[in-house]
């Protein structure tokens, strides 16, 4: 990231049921095939809703190679039962990102 003059990102390693950030200071909580990876959604899903801002986005991509490959239809369900709105889904049935916002 330095050679690319990114000064606004840092990579830790966190408990996702207990993020150590404060409410509202993210802008992006995004997710390549690892939701269905994490035992406790439920919880995860109500921390990343706490730590986003209110015009953040929760961003999830998914391809059926993934052995643990939830449908887009299983993810929209989840993240609305959770506070969150779908903005946009882009791609298929193989392939997909959905982006939402809270709602």
């Amino acid at each position: 990231m330095e050679l690319e003059n990114i000064t606004n990102v840092l990579a830790e390693v966190a408990d996702v049921y207990k993020l150590p950030y404060e409410d509202s200071s993210f802008d992006l909580v995004y997710m390549i095939a690892v939701i269905n990876e994490i035992p406790d959604q439920k919880s995860a899903l109500k921390e990343f809703y706490r730590v986003l801002k209110n015009d953040g986005l929760l961003v999830f991509s998914e391809l059926l190679l993934d052995p643990d490959y939830p449908t887009a239809g299983s993810l929209i369900k989840k993240a609305h039962c959770h506070g969150f709105k779908l903005n946009e889904k882009i791609g298929n049935f193989f392939y997909y990102t959905l982006k939402f916002n809270k709602a």
